[in-house]
């Protein structure tokens, strides 16, 4: 068999990938989620934003940052602002942050290196 050709266990290796997704296949399998990621990579750690001024900096919807708040929480993107009205959120101080800027700043230089 040809490497072009589909070997017969494709389609189940895919399902496993879905079924035990890496932590860059969780975050990354939503459409909209490398939007609002590479629109956290523009602010500072712990610069705090509400739904609607986060999606204006996103160029999203508020809809769409609602829908994803809780999954940037969950991988330590965003953490709440205590005791706001509305709630307020800010970007976390997070080793998962830190190295998202590392791994932003590798790529950026890939090429720039003599």
């Amino acid at each position: 068999m040809s490497s072009i050709e589909a070997s017969p266990d494709r389609a189940e290796k895919k399902a496993l990938r879905k079924e035990h997704p890496s932590g860059w296949f969780y975050l990354t399998q939503h459409e909209a989620v490398p939007i609002l990621v590479d629109a956290l990579l523009d602010l500072p750690t712990n610069r705090e934003f509400n739904k609607s001024e986060f999606a204006d900096h996103a160029g999203v919807t508020r809809q769409t940052v609602g829908n994803y708040t809780d999954l940037l929480q969950e991988v330590e993107l965003i953490e709440e602002v205590p005791n706001t009205a509305p709630q307020r959120y800010r970007v976390a101080d997070s080793a998962v942050v830190r190295e998202l800027h590392e791994l932003n700043s590798a790529l950026n230089n890939v090429g720039t290196e003599e």
